[in-house]
């Protein structure tokens, strides 16, 4: 079992909170448009594993009042909430690949966590031929396919140390053996360990990782800093203390919630106390002002776990390129120069990230590679941004569930080879498997339950277009060599 330790601090008044939500509900501030950002702030980039974008109390209509997140929900209230943001796919390893490099993952080829379709797909309901666990070489059919992030990617570390700073990355990391620029590193919290390696299992890895985190954050403090702290929860299995899931049991218990996970509860809670830590920290050390401090995770909640509906209101879980797959709560508080309980709806994708952390630390952003994304310090400061598309591409299988076998057959899939555009309100996805594609309007329908594609023939057009000239330009696998397997009405997984 996983030890939790609350830290005093979580204890924050009614008043505070209720200050939090009334700040958010509250019409946008302007962040001091056109105003000169200090130079060189302290970057903390935490991101959770697996957590729901309806998780945080703050954001959840079904999980408030049930998750306890005060120093979560703070972050929120005292910085700017992003309502839109994609950290670039549906899976951890390449959604941290996309994080770390800006690029999309066509450029650097990494789709999967174990760069392969899922061991568990039988071969038999895909229609295409593509990389698979125990398959034949038959079945290798795109040119690349990868979990590392190859070497001569540059990293966001690699962008900032150069800037002056000295970087870290603590917790899971699921991209390889090459520590891609970062000056110390560990997996588990412990000296040394740089493995890539998952620790779910370990009774302290959140605790140690935070000490770590903290020692970090004290012994750089007179120079500017970016920790990369990466945490294995709220990932599978379920496992917390007994303490903490006895105490959810009761609460949900006095509710009438009998479909929340009292385990589950506890290791979001896990993550929030941790994130307390590292705000304590920043207040005791006098780094509070200056420090941006960054909130995410790597995709959306986990649809096999049970009892977890924390992807409500949203379509969809982790796996899949429906909303509730890809959408993820995404936090920045800077006193500094970012106005309390401000929000944007600008769709913000994972590549956004490098060129956002190179202008903020004065770093230049690579011309050795495809940087696909924009800095988006201008909404911190309060101003607008140009509507871009951006994309997502998964030329893979995983099996589960909302979507059909090609032909009707019986069994399902959380994700087909396709191709997602957004742009503005409108969503496309792209289905290879089907010969098809949805198109859905997220200002109308954030639950995507009305598929638009008869009704706005022009609008999917536009963007099927675009589709077609971004997987050109990229180079997207896309597979296009059948299956003499094939069958849709076989029966396993």
């Amino acid at each position: 079992m996983r030890k939790i330790t609350p830290n005093r601090s979580r204890k924050i008044s009614a008043l505070l909170i209720c200050g939090a939500f009334l700040a958010l509900l509250s019409p946008p501030a302007s962040a001091a448009a056109g105003r000169p950002l200090p130079a060189k702030p302290n970057i903390i980039f935490i991101l959770a594993d697996d957590l729901g974008w309806a998780d945080v109390e703050f954001q959840g209509p079904k999980t408030r009042g049930r998750h306890e997140t005060p120093h979560i929900d703070r972050l929120a209230a005292e910085g700017m909430n992003f309502e839109r943001f994609y950290p670039g796919a549906s899976n951890c390893s390449p959604s941290r690949a996309v994080l770390m490099t800006g690029m999309y993952t066509p450029r650097h080829h990494v789709y999967m966590a174990g760069g392969w379709t899922d061991r568990r797909v039988n071969i038999a309901k895909m229609r295409w031929k593509v990389p698979k666990f125990e398959a034949d070489e038959s079945f290798n059919t795109l040119q690349s396919n990868i979990n590392t992030i190859a070497p001569e990617w540059i990293s966001v570390a690699e962008v900032l140390k150069p800037a002056g700073y000295v970087t870290a990355r603590v917790g899971k990391w699921h991209l390889g053996n090459d520590l891609q620029g970062f000056d110390e590193s560990t997996s588990n919290g412990k000296p040394g360990n740089h493995s890539n390696s998952s620790y779910y299992n370990d009774d302290a890895v959140t605790e140690r990782m935070t000490d770590v985190s903290v020692e970090f954050m004290t012994k750089n403090r007179d120079r500017p800093f970016f920790l990369y702290l990466a945490h294995y929860e709220p990932h599978g299995p379920l496992s917390a203390t007994k303490d903490r899931i006895e105490y959810y049991r009761k609460k949900f218990a006095a509710l009438g919630d009998t479909d929340r996970n009292p385990i589950y509860a506890a290791m979001v809670e896990m993550v929030d106390i941790s994130t307390g830590r590292i705000l304590a920290a920043l207040e005791k050390l006098g780094l509070e002002n200056n420090t941006v401090v960054i909130f995410s995770s790597d995709n959306g909640g986990w649809y096999e776990l049970p009892n977890v509906p924390n992807n409500f209101p949203l379509r969809g879980s982790k796996g899949n390129y429906y909303e509730g797959g890809i959408r993820t709560p995404f936090i920045v508080r800077w006193p500094a120069a970012v106005a309390p309980g401000t929000r944007t709806d600008f769709p913000v994708n994972g590549v956004d990230l490098l060129p956002t952390l190179a202008e903020l630390a004065g770093g230049a952003v690579p011309t050795t590679q495809p940087v696909d994304g924009i800095s988006i310090v201008p909404l911190l400061r309060g101003e607008r941004l140009r509507e871009r598309s951006i994309f997502f591409h998964f030329p893979l299988y995983l099996g589960g569930s909302p979507l059909p076998v090609h032909g009707g057959g019986s069994g399902g899939w959380r994700a087909v080879p396709s191709t997602t555009i957004m742009r503005g309100d409108w969503k496309l996805i792209q289905y290879y498997e089907y010969d098809r594609h949805e198109l859905f309007n997220l200002r109308d329908d954030i639950g995507e339950t009305r598929d638009l594609a008869k009704a706005q023939p022009e609008m999917a057009k536009r963007l099927l277009a675009e589709v077609r000239a971004w997987t050109q330009e990229v180079k997207a696998p896309i597979p296009n060599v059948p299956n003499e397997r094939f069958d849709p009405k076989a029966e396993k997984r």
